[in-house]
């Protein structure tokens, strides 16, 4: 049913900052995780280009009930940012100014619709970096990444974005810009509310500014690649390798169909064969890669490739850096249904690798298994012809059978993509009731009208 959003018409914003035509609401129907039979447009789109604006957008949309939902890059895959009870889709496109560096302190500010990318190269000019980036950072945004609790290839070492958020301008719902944090690198003064709005999708308040601690570019970097004949040696490389307390900065796994994957996008020539991906950061990694090696030699490597120049390291990573974009890609009869990110103790992890292809087998279904396997992460894909009911209902199973398993080995259903849409019915089984009642007390507390995203992470 529509949402009358007419209101906005009356608001102090000019009239390029609003839009009812479909071509435009189409455009923030979809997330990357969401098809096109899942879309659901708002009734409008608001283009704030300041705090005030948000301010006005929200204390007006709170006033009437109307439901709210920014949206950044849309490159969530849990639906996050699709408006799935229509109303408002707040595009924070043009917040994307780059606002304070100041490299003594290594700090940054930055408006929360600038692209990572970006970011990195501005502060490598002072051989600064922000370490926690995923994967994607070459598209999504800082407040995408802020809002999921976002985490990437280097969380074994540097740990997720909430790590390296200091402080925040916040709008709640009800129009009030609050700061939250400090840019002191610590701080006990009070209730910890900036870890509050980190992760919270957008139901607790819109971010429009972040102040973010950056990292010094390790002196050096080692890259590496082990390729194994079989995965549940490299699996049990990996878990072996981070009890061992080796300081990899990256340890990532990619079964032989992920690398097959990759390999016929990006010609690359690897074998189809299971295969980790390691870096080393820091003076005098020698001595830390001959007790990496040690441990991989253990576990049957077939080869073992290492490069230090930054050309080399480059191609060496192509292969997984460009999975996501592989992953479309490699049959054009079937879609990415399934984007999956569950994380498990590193005790864990090799038996939880080995149930994925236990899984596919059962299932009779592709699913490629990769990730950052040196926190525990594990990402499968799960590719499905979006016109065989069958095989759908197989699909959503096999996930279901995964998810749970995960759970049930101290895990979790989402370790950086955030519930979303697609796993509100996990968090029900993750955390208890009371749990999920004190989230939901937060949520009512500081939304009392659910106008922000309303419909995500809470059945």
């Amino acid at each position: 049913m529509p949402v009358d959003c007419t209101f906005v018409t009356d608001l102090p914003l000019s009239e390029d900052q609003y839009s009812f035509a479909d071509e435009d609401r189409a455009d923030f129907a979809t997330d990357y995780g969401t098809t096109s039979a899942d879309a659901s447009p708002p009734d409008v789109v608001v283009y704030p280009r300041s705090t005030e604006d948000v301010s006005t957008v929200l204390a007006a949309a709170n006033e009437r009930g109307v439901p709210v939902t920014p949206y950044a890059a849309g490159s969530g895959t849990e639906s996050n940012a699709v408006p799935v009870q229509g109303g408002i889709s707040l595009s924070m496109a043009d917040f994307d100014r780059l606002l304070e560096f100041r490299p003594d302190d290594m700090q940054i500010d930055v408006e929360p619709g600038v692209v990572g990318a970006d970011l990195e190269e501005y502060v490598s000019e002072e051989g600064l970096y922000f370490p926690a980036f995923p994967q994607s950072a070459k598209f999504s945004t800082i407040g995408g990444m802020i809002a999921n609790d976002a985490s990437g290839i280097r969380t074994v070492k540097y740990g997720e974005v909430r790590d390296w958020v200091l402080e925040l301008e916040v709008v709640r719902a009800d129009g009030v810009v609050i700061e939250v944090g400090s840019n002191a690198k610590k701080s006990s003064a009070g209730y910890n509310l900036t870890d509050l709005f980190v992760g919270s999708e957008g139901t607790l308040g819109v971010i429009t500014r972040a102040t973010l601690d950056l990292a010094v570019e390790p002196a050096e970097r080692l890259a590496g690649r082990a390729i194994f004949s079989d995965l549940s040696d490299a699996a049990d490389a990996i878990a072996e390798t981070i009890r061992a307390g080796i300081d990899v900065a990256t340890l990532e796994l990619m079964d032989s169909l992920t690398a097959e994957i990759s390999n016929t996008y990006t010609g690359t020539g690897l074998p189809a064969k299971p295969m980790l991906l390691f870096e080393l950061h820091g003076r005098g990694i020698e001595a830390e890669y001959a007790a990496l090696a040690e441990i991989l030699e253990r576990y049957n490597p077939e080869q073992i490739d290492t490069a230090f120049d930054a050309m080399q390291r480059d191609t060496l990573w192509r292969a997984r850096r460009e999975i996501g974009k592989a992953l479309q890609a490699y049959d054009p009869t079937r879609q990415l249904e399934v984007a999956g990110d569950i994380t498990v103790p590193i005790g864990s992890y090799a038996e939880m690798v080995r149930f994925v292809g236990e899984v596919a087998d059962s299932f009779d279904l592709p699913i490629p298994a990769f990730g950052h396997a040196g926190d525990g992460n594990l990402h499968y894909a799960i590719l499905a012809n979006p016109d065989a009911t069958a095989e759908l209902e197989r699909v959503h199973e096999a996930s279901q059978r995964i998810v749970e398993e995960a759970i049930a080995h101290g895990g979790t259903c989402t370790g950086e993509h955030g519930i979303g849409v697609g796993k509100r019915e996990y968090l029900r089984q993750e955390a208890d009731a009371a749990a999920i009642e004190t989230m939901q007390s937060i949520k009512s507390a500081l939304d009392p009208n659910n106008i922000l995203n309303p419909g995500k992470i809470f059945i």
